[in-house]
């Protein structure tokens, strides 16, 4: 309470020194001779030409005033309903209008946990904080070091030597004093899991670089049906390009998220199901070799401060692990506030597979109508269709959970054709089945789909009504 208070009391002298300075600026500008004959001038106007904004001057004084009454009479973040608070309001106005006030109220009564606040971690706290979460839980056992500013959200030289989940705190303190945070000195096993996990988070972040603390903490989560989501490495890469937001199950090129998917699957039988924050570039440097502090080649084992956790270090470009945060905290607030977010497949195709795509459906138009002519797509186009509206599955299998080399077997068997043969082969009227899937779609019109399965054929009216709303079709 006595943080919120000093906060505002803090925005107060903010708020009178910016009407201040205008004042001065007018001082200032008719201090000259030849500005002050020029003033003298513009103030002889009459009122209904003088501009706008001098009027608003004294209407402004009030709002102030009014503004710094009402900021002195607030107690706690308690006593606030953050949409209609007018500080709150308008510090977080962008996010209203992206989104709507419903959605930016859901992002408000939210309780994200961040667990691992070092590059990664950092800044997806830091993002959620400005996009309003109002309950952080932020765990780490860590402390800022010198070499970790290159990547860090906030932290600074004054930060070295202190705890990353207080440094956090600290700052955080500075952009919304009246987020509730609960920064921890602490580290996620077995006997504090309960602890950490409980209040009934609505996302958990997992920003852990630790193999065996991660597998601990997504068994954990999926165990108690908590929605969770993991960033794999980003050491070692340089292409922001190619971060994308998968399954694990389709995290094969990263070596962490193997390492991890791995002991998922043989320790806790969980082969897919969470998402992950993954760059499909291969790492460009490996881990530096451990030296003792006189100089001499040791083994790391014997300087562990915590069993398992690594000694050796990792080249870092500080704006991958960024990004990684940024992604993480966007994927968090959009699924929170109800804004339909759907991810790319990782999906392995070369411009040759859309090629061969378009091919099928030119073949499919010429079997079915006598002619191809109607098809005006190329392979970027229809490169769209299969990644961005069909997510690289048939429309029949949306559901699936197959990735990896299961989901690009299933590629071979798809082909794309028209949902309304009625109409022309579009972006907007085309779907992705499989050989036999299209054949029966052929054979059954619209009308007698929608009656016998309503729920499939208002699933595929929606992903079409994307496309026709982003190219205007």
């Amino acid at each position: 309470m006595q943080d919120l208070r000093l906060s505002r009391e803090t925005l107060r002298p903010a708020i009178l020194f910016a009407s201040f300075a205008t004042v001065s600026l007018i001082t200032t500008f008719i201090a000259s001779p030849r500005n002050r004959k020029r003033a003298v001038d513009w103030f002889k106007k009459p009122p209904s030409e003088i501009p706008s904004v001098a009027n608003t001057i004294p209407r402004r004084v009030e709002v102030i005033r009014n503004e710094v009454e009402r900021m002195e009479s607030i107690g706690s973040s308690a006593d606030l309903d953050f949409i209609t608070d007018d500080i709150i309001s308008e510090q977080f106005t962008r996010n209203t209008q992206f989104y709507g006030e419903e959605g930016q109220k859901k992002v408000h009564e939210s309780m994200v946990v961040v667990i691992g606040l070092g590059g990664v971690g950092s800044h997806a706290a830091t993002m959620l904080l400005r996009a309003g979460i109002a309950k952080l839980r932020l765990i780490d056992f860590d402390q800022v070091s010198l070499s970790s500013l290159n990547r860090h959200a906030v932290a600074t030289r004054a930060d070295v030597g202190t705890s990353k989940a207080l440094c956090l705190q600290k700052h955080f303190k500075e952009i919304f004093p009246e987020c509730e945070i609960d920064a921890r000195v602490q580290m996620f096993d077995s006997s504090s899991e309960e602890e950490i996990l409980s209040g009934s988070p609505d996302f958990i972040l997992d920003c852990i670089d630790n193999i065996d603390t991660k597998v601990a903490l997504l068994a954990a989560c999926v165990r108690k049906g908590l929605k969770v989501l993991s960033a794999t490495g980003a050491g070692a890469r340089a292409d922001p390009s190619r971060i994308r937001i998968a399954d694990i199950g389709e995290s094969s090129i990263d070596p962490l998220s193997r390492s991890v998917r791995h002991r998922l699957r043989r320790e806790h039988n969980i082969t897919s199901g969470i998402p992950v924050v993954i760059s499909t570039e291969r790492p460009k440097a490996k881990l530096l070799p451990f030296t003792a502090p006189d100089g001499k080649e040791a083994n790391p084992l014997d300087y562990q401060v915590v069993p398992g956790f690594r000694v050796r270090t990792i080249p870092v470009l500080g704006t991958i692990p960024a990004i990684f945060g940024q992604v993480m905290a966007s994927y968090v607030i959009t699924s929170i506030a109800g804004l339909a977010i759907q991810t790319e497949p990782v999906l392995n195709l070369d411009v040759d597979h859309y090629a061969l795509l378009h091919q099928r459906l030119v073949e499919r138009e010429e079997l079915l109508f006598g002619t191809a002519s109607e098809v005006e797509l190329d392979k970027e186009e229809v490169a769209y269709v299969v990644r961005e509206i069909w997510r690289g599955r048939s429309a029949r299998a949306q559901g699936s959970r197959e990735v990896g080399r299961g989901m690009w077997n299933a590629m071979k068997t798809l082909t794309l054709t028209r949902w309304d043969v009625n109409k022309p082969p579009s972006i907007a009227n085309l779907v992705l089945f499989t050989f036999s899937e299209a054949e029966e779609h052929e054979a059954i019109t619209l009308e007698l789909l929608k009656k016998e399965e309503p729920e499939f054929y208002d699933m595929v009216e929606k992903r079409l009504e994307v496309a026709r709303r982003e190219f205007n079709c």
